[in-house]
């Protein structure tokens, strides 16, 4: 066979580093974001954040006149340069300069209190759990040493909802493999003495226990307090929970009105009582856009506080010769050409994300002039189409990105909803079926709340034709129980 050589063209499609850059960065999150850019500041020396402008500090009503002036042209633009170059404020400090003559510093504010300044203790501490709150508890109380040990076992076996998991003869068998010969009745009385202990109804052991020391704790006086006892029974309970009022009534004698105002003293109380006590961090939402009506035009904008601002560092920059093939100069090339596609990945997600808001902004007008229940039905195609963007990009840019509006904060994901045919050949978006479902929930009688047939029916008549397995799967999503479980004496 001989052999021969041929050339041929032809087209593939490569992601480059750049590229799969840019598209991890525009799927973070606002806050994966911040740390993204803080881990390129730190290893990118050729990375720098850059300053907020006098304009900035100001604020917008003093920045419009600036953003009005003519720009600055070449010569005037390497003059600030020089100036900074320089450093005006290195030169007033040399010498034998005093720092109070340079920075005319108010005494007031040298000595600020400890108040103003945030809890760093509080902040880093790790949170505190009903275990250690009751072991606290227990050192604080006059207990013997036995009795101590008779508490801390049962402090072990008390769950992080606040009830107590096994029976007092378990507690004395467990100390009893450990040497300790105690009665049934000491372990009763300590037991009874943690029950006493903060949040209210902790040791219980089980549902009518825990309501019962509640009440306890409630003034004697207190209206329909005795018969608010009487219904804290694991056989009432039952009734209470099946909604079985005409059982009830016969089983305490009471009329309704007594009845339901036991039930909301009932209702009022705290069946997870250790679950106050674990202090769980806040997890923060921080919007990407901020809508605002200006001259009645819905307008997005970026939100300022976490728009990156970063430059290349100009004295590194200068350090690149051309032609230098060094190592430190190799160095400083491949840093220089990262921090610019970085740079340029930060740009083009947020040029992205904020043609998307303003498409999404135009197509749901209604939703920001009425309310959820004006929300038309929009998929990631309408958008992929107004943006001439893959539905892939759409989806990335509106997952954990958040957008403040006078309505509230939302995830751009909300905005996007399936669409239900309607009498007249038109669609209604499911976001706004869920907003009527929750508005007939909350208008009706609560003697006689609405069922799912008839919230169907309802909109049947409004010509919106839904199933009413439809009518529970949005009910559901909303975590509103079924007619059943709505209903009240009066």
């Amino acid at each position: 066979m001989k052999q021969s050589l041929d050339l041929r063209l032809g087209q593939h499609l490569t992601i480059t580093p750049q590229l799969q850059q840019a598209i991890r960065l525009l799927q973070l999150s606002s806050v994966e974001l911040q740390q993204e850019i803080q881990e390129a500041l730190e290893t990118n020396p050729l990375l720098e954040e850059k300053e907020a402008e006098p304009a900035e500090i100001r604020g917008e009503a003093e920045a419009e006149p600036a953003a009005e002036s003519e720009p600055l042209n070449g010569e005037a633009m390497k003059a600030t340069d020089v100036e900074m170059e320089r450093g005006t404020v290195d030169e007033d400090l040399s010498g034998d300069s005093d720092w109070a003559e340079t920075f005319d510093t108010p005494k007031a504010a040298t000595t600020r209190s400890n108040e103003d300044y945030p809890d760093i203790e509080a902040r880093n501490s790790p949170p505190q759990t009903l275990r250690d709150h009751l072991i606290w508890q227990t050192q604080m109380t006059p207990f013997s040493q036995s009795d101590k040990a008779i508490a801390l076992a049962l402090i072990d076996a008390i769950t992080d909802d606040g009830y107590l998991s096994c029976t007092i003869e378990d507690v004395q068998q467990a100390l009893a493999k450990g040497g300790d010969e105690i009665e049934p009745d000491e372990v009763e009385a300590v037991l009874h003495q943690i029950q006493n202990f903060e949040p209210l109804g902790v040791g219980a052991r089980h549902l009518a226990e825990c309501l019962q020391l509640q009440l306890k704790a409630l003034p004697p006086d207190m209206p329909q307090i005795k018969e608010a006892m009487a219904l804290a029974t694991p056989e009432h309970l039952a009734l209470l929970a099946a909604r079985d009022y005409v059982q009830l009534r016969r089983a305490l004698r009471l009329p309704p009105e007594d009845l339901q105002k036991a039930i909301q003293i009932i209702q009022g109380l705290n069946p997870r009582p250790g679950s106050s006590v674990q202090s769980l961090q806040a997890n923060y939402v921080i919007p990407d856009i901020i809508v605002k009506k200006f001259k009645g035009v819905w307008r997005a904008e970026l939100n300022p506080d976490i728009s990156p601002r970063l430059r290349i560092n100009n004295q590194y920059e200068k350090m690149i010769h051309r032609g230098d093939t060094s190592t430190q100069n190799r160095y400083l090339q491949d840093h220089l050409q990262q921090a610019r596609w970085f740079i340029k990945s930060l740009n083009s997600r947020s040029e992205t994300l904020l043609k998307v808001a303003r498409a999404i902004i135009d197509r749901q007008r209604a939703f920001f002039e009425h309310g959820a229940e004006a929300m038309k039905p929009l998929v990631l195609h309408d958008i992929s189409e107004a943006v001439s963007m893959h539905e892939s990009t759409v989806s990335r840019v509106t997952t954990n990105k958040y957008m403040l509006t006078p309505r509230g904060i939302f995830e751009l994901k909300y905005f996007f909803s399936s669409h239900v045919a309607t009498a007249d050949g038109g669609a209604c978006s499911a976001t706004a079926i869920r907003s009527l479902i929750k508005k007939m929930v909350e208008n009706e009688f609560h003697t006689k709340p609405i069922s799912d047939s008839k919230i169907a029916e309802i909109l049947a008549d409004q010509g919106i034709n839904v199933a009413r397995r439809t009518i529970a799967k949005y009910r559901e999503s909303m975590n509103i129980p079924p007619s059943g479980l709505r209903k009240s004496l009066v």
